[in-house]
């Protein structure tokens, strides 16, 4: 499994159509511009600049990476603290918790005989692993690449600020992201593909909401929310819970 970067991926895939998610608001009553004299390129900027400062935010995706339809909807904030799920379109669904430095992630069987074990392993070891863990939390080794890291606030927004493109592009009408005004922002990639960012219209805390990538390899899309609001999470009892660390080390 990726790092937290993967998820950044998958999250940022397009949904096939964003209808719904745009439209200007009407009438004569329209609030001030808080980007009036701003490039399109600018906003990108202030917009990543704010969500790379939150202390913690929900964020829900849907879309394609590795040739594989997921979708992923997850809580995390500053303290380490993370909660959500992610599922394949053939199924195979995994829970995925982390609190006080340590993460833990529940999956079905299909999730399991799919990822668990190492790569090449036969399906009768997969089915083993999915055995050993069947009902139960992994918990995982701490640092690497793992899920764990999905816990990381700062690697997340580091990842998302490296991934981002903002340079090249263009504002277009404005739209609504579940009831909250945003500016749109579209980007041309050199492949076909079409990155566009909502952002809030809001001078002090202009977020990103959403963010769609059509066409190209990987499309699907991102809806961001509830920033700043602590993610409260209580780690599963003791008996439930297999660490893979200490199996390794006794195997």
């Amino acid at each position: 499994m990726k790092a937290n970067r993967k998820l950044w991926v998958v999250a940022t895939v397009c949904v096939a159509a964003v209808a719904g998610v745009t439209g200007c608001s009407q009438g004569d009553d329209k609030a001030a511009d808080p980007f009036a004299g701003l490039t399109a390129d600018a906003i990108a900027d202030k917009a990543v600049e704010t969500t790379k400062a939150a202390t913690a935010f929900h964020m829900n995706g849907k879309g394609k990476t590795d040739g594989q339809e997921m979708t992923v909807d997850f809580s995390v904030d500053s303290k380490g603290s993370c909660k959500g799920s992610m599922q394949a379109a053939k199924g195979g669904k995994a829970e995925m918790i982390g609190t006080d430095g340590a993460s833990y992630m529940k999956g079905d069987d299909a999730f399991w005989r799919t990822t668990g074990g190492e790569e090449g392993d036969s399906s009768e070891e997969a089915g083993a692993m999915s055995a050993l863990l069947k009902g139960r939390w992994m918990k995982m080794p701490a640092g690497g690449e793992g899920p764990d890291a999905f816990c990381d606030l700062k690697t997340i927004v580091k990842d998302m600020d490296e991934d981002t493109p903002r340079k090249g592009m263009t504002r277009g009408a404005d739209a609504d992201v579940d009831g909250t005004p945003a500016a749109t922002l579209t980007k041309k990639g050199t492949k076909g593909e079409t990155t566009t960012f909502y952002v809030a219209k809001d001078s002090a805390k202009p977020y990103i909401l959403r963010v769609v990538e059509a066409g190209g390899e990987e499309p699907g899309t991102v809806t961001f929310s509830d920033y700043d609001k602590p993610v409260t999470v209580t780690a599963p009892p003791a008996d439930q819970v297999v660490d893979m660390e200490q199996l390794a080390g006794a195997s």
